[in-house]
């Protein structure tokens, strides 16, 4: 058995008294205090054997702070697979400060830059702390749960297809915004301009009798349909002006007799018999 396959029981042994350690779906999440963020890397590179660098990331953890996170993993060997290790660390916001990573992964140059421009972390000792994806002048850090959707002040979210709002004269209903954008009445360039939103009236319990407000009113019984015999059709079957007729002679209960026609003589009608 190798350490790694210790882990996470033996956390403490391997990472310090203060890590803490867990494993789900083939994946071994560590925690770290950010004073042993070096530390516990190049543990992972040395010690496990964790050679492979895929990724370097952070979270905004509001109340919390920034949780910085490293994914590394041990390539097959010796039969053995891959074997995937989470690193984390959190920074509080008021200092997201964390030591530069680049002397025990190379590759983690340029995930530090972009995790620095979009969370605002601060990676020390990094060579090149500069934006990698955001356009020059940008303000503010993207990722960050405070970070004001500025654009959609200008235009309301999510533009002009609401109802009411593209000329078609249709009820307006209230306009729900999404996570980041603010009340353009509290930010922007229309603050203080727009009227108060209108309070929503108390709702009023309703018993199983009430009606539901704006609900039609109960449509009356409908009248008893007229029965019709299949000579007589139905009334819109009928020219105009033909008076309605009563049921066929072989509808009554007594049968009665057709008569005779003068090429076929029976006795019935006076013929003579053969």
């Amino acid at each position: 058995m190798t350490l790694f396959d210790r882990l996470p029981d033996a956390v403490t042994e391997v990472f310090g008294e203060d890590a803490t350690a867990e494993q789900a779906y083939d994946l071994l999440t560590v925690d770290v205090p950010p004073a042993a963020w070096i530390t516990a890397l190049e543990t992972a590179r040395s010690t496990l054997g964790c050679t492979y660098f895929d990724w370097l990331s952070a979270v905004d953890e509001p109340g919390t702070g920034f949780r910085v996170c490293a994914h590394v993993a041990a390539l097959p060997s010796a039969g053995c697979g891959v074997r995937r290790l989470l690193l984390r660390t959190t920074v509080p916001h008021e200092a997201p400060v964390l030591p530069t990573a680049i002397g025990v992964y190379a590759g983690a140059a340029w995930h530090e830059r972009e995790t620095h421009e979009m969370f605002g972390v601060v990676f020390e000792d990094h060579p090149n702390l500069v934006p990698l994806l955001l356009p020059e002048n940008f303000e503010g850090h993207p990722l960050r749960k405070d970070f004001v959707l500025a654009a959609r002040v200008a235009k309301a979210w999510p533009g002009a297809k609401e109802p009411g709002e593209s000329d078609h004269g249709g009820p307006k209903r209230r306009t729900m915004l999404p996570p980041g954008v603010p009340d353009p009445n509290e930010w922007g360039p229309l603050k203080g301009q727009l009227p108060p939103a209108p309070s929503r009236p108390a709702r009023r319990t309703r018993t199983a009798g009430d009606a539901t407000p704006g609900s039609a009113p109960e449509a009356p019984a409908p009248r008893p349909r007229r029965s019709r015999s299949a000579s007589q059709g139905s009334a819109s079957q009928r020219e105009p002006g033909a008076r309605e007729t009563r049921d066929a002679p072989w509808h009554n209960a007594q049968e009665t007799r057709p008569p005779a026609r003068p090429d076929n003589p029976t006795p019935d009608n006076g013929g003579d018999q053969e």
